[in-house]
């Protein structure tokens, strides 16, 4: 009788454990069908419950820096644990990593042909294209919207919704050395003239003004992205609406390569042998003064030369210092995929980018600006560098080019530098893919 009465015990205590179980969906994304198993068995030997079997679940993760892979892959790590403890599910995560000249292409051959990964890097300029085309969700409700610092939440909203999580909230311009100013007498140049003035003090120093890394298509199209963003900001605020309407060109904003050709004339030799790993190391290494590079490559500097001290400052495109102006942009952000197997699991994954506890350190780690309220890490010198502009009015929110204009950029400047093709190819070019790109939304 006892023996019964301890065996219906241990079944009844086994069945509630389970309840409860079942019922423990955490975290705010439903239960849906990714919740684990709610039928443990009990041991016939001890009466003890055992754990019920987790739900394997596999996401797929496509990200365009492998420069963080080590990063990404640590983090996530914590998230399984954190997903197995809470919810019994094991998570496998499938990262894939491509080099940035070649992620854009092979994210939009997967979306075009419904290969789509759970979650997804992709620039918030791009994000009205995806959205439009069906390979955004909408993530408003998510609990990592209300976390977000408000204007970095604009950055990634479209038609009213929140349609991906921030990465990379940036105050940007080119990368200087402090040290190699320092020695020369140098501040960041404010005008046109004040910058062929340094460039011509350095080479008299033996020292070369610009480094050009020219392997990685993405990397010379950054000067077309500074020297336009500045152009149109402060002399042609209406000119992307006028190019949308196809009353404008390319031919408008010619002085664009003004900037362009001075960085060019005045550059480190063999660009196309460069590439960013081997650009940030001859940066860090003191082999030009000053380089055309977002401070995302941080972390890839400072490996190489952990004690450099770089600065940010904005491009000249004039000989007017009111147009020299800092870039302000949320270049790489997550998107969740509406066709995802497993969502509950991957909006887990999506929130946890800004957990509480733990996200503070990755944004950190990735040297990341803080983008939340949860970030409470000190930021690093140059993020206040660039800061001083932002505070002062002098920046431009990041332009919003159509779709394929950038990549187009990114070959012409690389054959420009080649003098395969002249500034009116370019001009001629850019225009043609626009009016395509219009044409076709």
């Amino acid at each position: 009788m006892k023996r019964a009465l301890h065996l219906l015990l241990a079944l009844t205590m086994t069945a509630a454990l389970a309840a409860c179980s079942s019922g423990n969906n955490g975290g705010g994304t439903g239960s849906g069908n990714n919740t684990a198993s709610s039928s443990p068995t009990a041991s016939e030997t001890t009466g003890e419950a055992t754990k019920a079997t987790p739900k394997k679940v596999e996401l797929k993760v496509f990200m365009s820096f492998p420069r963080f892979k080590d990063q990404f892959e640590n983090y996530f790590a914590q998230f399984k644990e954190k997903e197995l403890a809470e919810k019994n599910i094991d998570v496998s995560i499938q990262l894939e990593m491509p080099n940035a000249d070649q992620a854009k292409q092979i994210l939009q051959s997967r979306l075009s042909s419904g290969d789509a990964p759970d979650l997804y890097t992709l620039h918030a300029n791009d994000i009205p294209t995806y959205f439009d085309a069906g390979y955004v969700a909408d993530l408003t409700g998510q609990p990592f919207v209300g976390k977000l610092y408000e204007a970095v939440t604009e950055t990634v909203k479209y038609d009213g919704k929140v349609a991906a999580l921030p990465l990379e909230s940036l105050s940007w311009g080119y990368l200087y050395n402090k040290k190699i100013f320092a020695d020369n007498g140098l501040t960041p140049p404010q005008t046109l003239d004040e910058m062929k003035a340094a460039a011509e003090k350095l080479q008299s120093a033996g020292v070369k003004p610009f480094l050009l890394a020219f392997q990685e298509s993405w990397i010379p199209q950054l000067m077309m992205a500074l020297s336009l963003g500045g152009t149109v900001s402060s002399a042609h605020p209406d000119w992307i609406e006028k190019m949308n309407a196809g009353e404008a060109s390319y031919a408008d904003v010619r002085s664009v390569f003004d900037s362009i050709d001075l960085i060019m004339a005045n550059g480190t030799d063999k660009p196309f042998e460069t590439g960013n790993e081997a650009g940030s190391a001859e940066f860090a290494s003191g082999g030009a003064a000053m380089w055309v590079q977002g401070p995302w490559n941080a972390e890839t500097i400072l490996k190489v030369n952990p004690s450099m001290e770089f600065g940010v400052a904005p491009l000249p495109v004039s000989n007017n210092p009111e147009d020299t102006m800092i870039n302000l942009a949320t270049s790489t952000s997550l998107a969740l995929s509406p066709k995802s197997a497993n969502k509950e699991v991957a909006l887990d994954l999506l929130n946890y980018i800004l957990d509480d506890k733990d996200s503070s350190a990755l944004f950190e780690e990735l040297k990341f600006n803080p983008i939340a309220t949860v970030h409470t890490y000190e930021v690093f010198p140059w993020v206040n560098e660039a800061s001083e502009y932002v505070s002062k009015g002098k920046a431009y929110l990041d332009l919003k080019l159509p779709n394929g204009v950038t990549d187009e950029t990114a070959k012409l400047l690389q054959s420009y530098y080649a003098k395969d093709v002249t500034q009116d190819d370019i001009i001629a070019s850019l225009d043609k893919v626009w009016r395509t790109s219009v044409s076709s939304n």
